[in-house]
């Protein structure tokens, strides 16, 4: 069997969710808060210091995307893939937000995969298989398909029941400035129809491939038509033209949805079973071949994405070595790696490298530094953080976090707002009224509800004999580095 010819993509299957809104941990970040020229902005976009990092992670996008900023006074590179950097520094620095604030800028047409480093060990997938899937989930392959659509005014909407009552049928009259045409309309178009709510007088496009109704907009005809209206009707001039035309639609779909898509027996919703399971390599190359020539028709073009891997020195030698070869190929993304190890034993091997990394893939990589915050960086993230979580914080109480922070580190002060809140509610319904803003009083009963790591360190050493397995090895220097040293290991 020809697999290469019958290799399908999936896309008129492609619908778009509604996203949940939530708040997480980097969600306040849109971008890497760089201006026109690539120079840092010291607070922007969510993005607060590391100021050199920041810019450097831009200079890599201008390599990777030239689109993703729209400025003249740079010039463009071609984009370029297959390269690699790694975020260096203690942890708490901003790793992970530099390579969210990459992929908030390169929006969301560009795939970005996000793993963990021990993401790839499982006992129903191959080390190198979750890797090959990442490597391919950041890559997307841009398809250009002609769909004839359906587009005009609605004159009139006439349905029709059989004599018993079981099946029905109808037509629609759609007009243009130049023609006016009837159409007829069975069973699954007249619930298409009453689903979107279509009436006499709306703008609607058809796509006739797929029977998919959108309701554009009103007439500016029916304007007066008060009854009908909502405060947010948009109002349109009657097309003109055809009323049958073939556009040009564009899909973005990633290579390992096509290896999925193509590789099942439920071939697009095998993408929504969860696990699923390793893709025969000789398929990948039948759709690595297929791919290629859909480039050279000028039917697809490849978009060159970006895989993070969070803990990178997690992975062990044949990760290295695979990740190595992969960087060589063609269908490869830009990998940015984050670590906070400093001279740490490569896993797998007896031998120590920097940052846990071997010597021949250090050799392949832009290394990013990333320093501690500043207390003036600190106050600024402890702000955002409060604005994005929606909590008033009063100006001592500001000052605490500040402090906390430095002492005990940022993760764990910024954990402290949400808490604080909670404190500060009950705080208020006890009282009978007062404010709800955190005050020094609620985060002092926070600090004292949840204990930092170091102050967890000094309680396993009160507890030493209560507790049912204990080793000790220099327990002295547990925490040594947590906050403004990287890991040794």
């Amino acid at each position: 069997m020809d697999i290469g010819a019958g290799i399908t993509t999936g896309t008129a299957e492609l619908r778009e969710a509604t996203k949940m809104e939530r708040i997480g941990v980097h969600s306040h970040i849109t971008g890497l808060g760089l201006d026109d020229r690539l120079e840092p902005r010291p607070n922007s976009q969510g993005m607060v210091g590391q100021l050199r990092a920041r810019k450097a992670a831009g200079v890599i996008l201008r390599l990777l995307s030239p689109s993703s900023f729209s400025s003249s006074t740079v010039s463009a590179a071609p984009g370029l893939s297959g390269r690699a950097i790694l975020l260096a520094g203690p942890p708490s620095t901003g790793k992970t937000a530099i390579a969210r604030g990459m992929a908030a800028t390169l929006g969301p047409d560009v795939p970005f995969t996000s793993i963990t480093a021990s993401e790839v060990y499982s006992l129903s997938m191959s080390k190198t298989e979750a890797l090959t899937q990442a490597l391919r989930r950041s890559i997307g392959v841009r398809i250009r398909e002609e769909e004839e659509i359906v587009e005009g005014e609605v004159v009139e909407i006439v349905v029709e029941r059989g004599i018993t009552g079981s099946g029905k049928s109808g037509r629609v009259i759609l007009k243009t400035t130049d023609m006016e045409t009837v159409y007829e309309m069975g069973g699954k178009m007249i619930d298409e129809m009453t689903k979107e709510k279509v009436l006499a007088g709306d703008i609607i496009s058809i796509t006739k491939s797929s029977g998919r109704i959108t309701k554009l907009g009103r007439s500016f005809s029916h304007s007066r038509d008060f009854s009908l209206l909502s405060p947010s009707t948009t109002f349109l001039p009657t097309p003109s033209g055809e009323i049958l035309t073939r556009r040009t639609v564009t899909h973005t779909v990633s290579l390992h949805e096509i290896d999925i898509i193509n590789s099942r027996t439920q071939g697009f919703l095998a993408l929504f079973a969860g696990d699923t399971g390793e893709v025969a390599a000789p398929l990948r190359a039948q759709i690595d071949v297929k791919v290629g020539e859909w480039r050279e028709e000028g039917k697809a073009e490849l978009v060159t994405g970006v895989l993070f891997i969070d803990e990178v020195h997690m992975l062990d030698m044949e990760c290295f070595s695979f990740l190595n070869r992969a960087l060589e190929g063609e269908l490869a993304p830009l990998v940015v790696m984050a670590s906070n190890r400093g001279v740490a034993r490569i896993r797998g091997t007896e031998m120590r490298g920097p940052h846990g990394l071997p010597p021949d893939l250090l050799d392949r990589l832009l290394i990013v530094a990333t320093s501690k915050y500043l207390p003036d960086e600190v106050r600024q993230i402890i702000k955002i953080r409060c604005q994005e979580e929606d909590v008033e914080v009063g100006p001592d109480a500001e000052d605490l976090l500040v402090e906390i922070a430095g002492d005990a580190g940022m993760r764990y002060a910024l954990g402290l707002i949400a808490v604080s809140q909670v404190v500060a509610r009950k705080r208020m319904k006890s009282s009978g009224g007062g404010s709800e803003a955190v005050e020094v009083e609620d985060l002092r009963r926070a600090y004292g509800c949840f204990m930092d790591p170091g102050r967890s360190v000094q309680w396993l050493k009160e507890q030493q004999g209560s507790l049912l397995v204990e080793e000790i090895t220099g327990s002295e220097n547990i925490l040594q580095g947590q906050s403004d040293k990287m890991d040794v290991v």
